[in-house]
């Protein structure tokens, strides 16, 4: 109901009251408070303005406050009081709406406020909150009387309540001494009970203490003797201790000798094997491609050999593969993938920011290794691809097609190295080729009996 009267004001009223003089804010306007409104007060204005926001229609309500006129009442004082409070202070005709809808509430107060008059029984919050709003002649001076009767009012609760503390002070210190006579009785008696307990206790020490040294002395003997026993068996110990000690020492070392000869021996007949396989299965590869490509005759002889025929002469020096190609060449990819039992490897991240560097690494790396997994499936070349792993932040889970060996370099290692590492495992007369356009990469890669391409050519050939 009070919201009703609040909205018919705002909506109503408030025009009028201009006409009807009640609120006069001409000269007075200028007055200004050299202190902020007391909290009480504040807090009164605000809850007045929140029950208008709520009750105006939303093209009435200032722009700065609409946000909160859809908010509950409690949670719009809350939230909205800091900017509820900067508007009252700059927008008179807001101020003008809020006491409009005070005046169907206590019609009396404000006439008397706005007339300048401070009813003695009204309460000088409420008074100061409408002279606030109503900006009447001397308006300041309503406030700084309530501001006064609140500080007064403060210190007489003030003043009451340490009146209060004192007598209850007083209490206690009363009760506290009578306790502290009825204990100190208390303790009178336990101290004499305490006297007749320690003179007895003094007595059973006295004969405790005869007991104990009798039997001390016969425990010095007893430990004298053990001493001796001690001392014996404690040098046979440490002899025996000295022998074993120095005896498995040895077996350790003779173990730990042979384990290590067994692995060297397991990892260099493994290592030496593999290298061997490859270079063989790269020479025979070589020695196959070669007939071929020389049209030699095979020992065994096939069904269509026994025909007779005319045969066509020995290939001449032009019909045969250019020897050497330059690396701007676009044919010398295919060239160096149709070699036999060939190792390509691939400096990933210089072949894929040469060739799509503004994609993210993770779309770099994928689109790069898909299209190596095409390639050795085309060739049928071993494809290693390998990735700086300074470059990540995280182990990443990489799913490599057949054929395509992905490694990351490890920390403290960068992925030039590892391509050199790369090449240096591979046995002498197998044919490496590796793909970067980095000047060190590919020198360190000729001088380790590699041939290197650059990057473009891959990426001609992938697209």
């Amino acid at each position: 109901m009070f919201t009703s009267r609040l909205a018919r004001a705002a909506a109503g009223k408030c025009g009028g009251s201009e006409r009807s003089g009640i609120i006069d804010s001409g000269p007075d306007e200028a007055e200004r408070l050299d202190r902020p409104l007391p909290d009480a007060v504040r807090q009164r204005v605000v809850a007045a303005a929140a029950e208008v926001i709520g009750a105006l229609p939303l093209d009435a309500v200032p722009a700065r406050l609409r946000p909160f006129a859809r908010f509950e009442r409690r949670k719009r004082r809350k939230l909205g009081a800091a900017s509820i409070a900067a508007v009252l202070e700059g927008d008179a005709a807001f101020r003008e709406r809020v006491a409009a809808g005070l005046r169907d509430a206590q019609p009396e107060l404000v006439a008397a406020v706005a007339a300048g008059e401070r009813p003695p029984a009204a309460d000088p919050v409420q008074v100061a909150a409408l002279a606030y709003l109503l900006r009447p002649r001397s308006w300041t001076e309503a406030v700084e009387a309530a501001r006064s009767e609140l500080t007064a009012s403060a210190s007489a609760s003030q003043e009451e309540a340490a009146a209060r503390e004192i007598g209850q002070l007083k209490r206690d210190l009363a009760d506290a001494r009578a306790d502290h006579a009825a204990d100190t009785d208390r303790l009178r008696a336990d101290l004499r009970a305490l006297k007749a307990e320690n003179a007895e206790l003094r007595r059973k020490l006295h004969e405790a203490r005869t007991r104990a040294r009798t039997e001390r002395e016969r425990a010095d003997a007893l430990a004298a003797e053990a001493a001796e026993e001690l001392s014996a068996a404690r040098d046979s110990t440490a002899a025996a201790g000295k022998e074993l000690r120095r005896m498995r020492t040895r077996t350790e070392r003779a173990e730990a000798a042979a384990e290590a000869a067994r692995r060297a021996a397991r990892e260099g007949r493994n290592v030496d094997d593999v290298r061997l396989r490859v270079l063989l299965d790269a020479l025979v590869d070589a020695a196959q491609g070669l007939r071929r490509e020389l049209a030699l005759p095979s020992m065994i002889e096939r069904p269509a050999d026994a025909v007779r025929g005319v045969d066509p002469g020995p290939p001449t020096p032009r019909s045969l593969p250019g020897r050497a190609l330059a690396d701007d060449d676009p044919q010398l990819l295919d060239r160096l993938l149709a070699l036999p039992r060939v190792h390509l490897v691939v400096d990933g991240y210089n072949v894929t920011k040469t060739g799509y560097g503004g994609l993210p690494l993770a779309d770099q790396r994928a689109r790069l290794v898909t299209g190596l997994g095409g390639l050795a499936a085309q060739t049928r070349a071993e494809v290693t691809c390998v990735f700086d792993g300074a470059e990540l932040d995280a182990p990443v889970a990489l799913s490599a097609p057949r054929g395509v060996r992905v490694k990351f370099s490890p920390p403290g290692v960068t992925a030039d190295e590892l391509i050199g590492e790369l090449v240096r495992a591979e046995p002498p007369g197998r044919a490496v080729v590796v793909v970067s356009t980095d000047r060190e990469v590919a020198d360190a890669a000729r001088r380790a009996g590699a041939r290197p391409a650059p990057s473009r050519l891959l990426l001609r050939r992938l697209g």
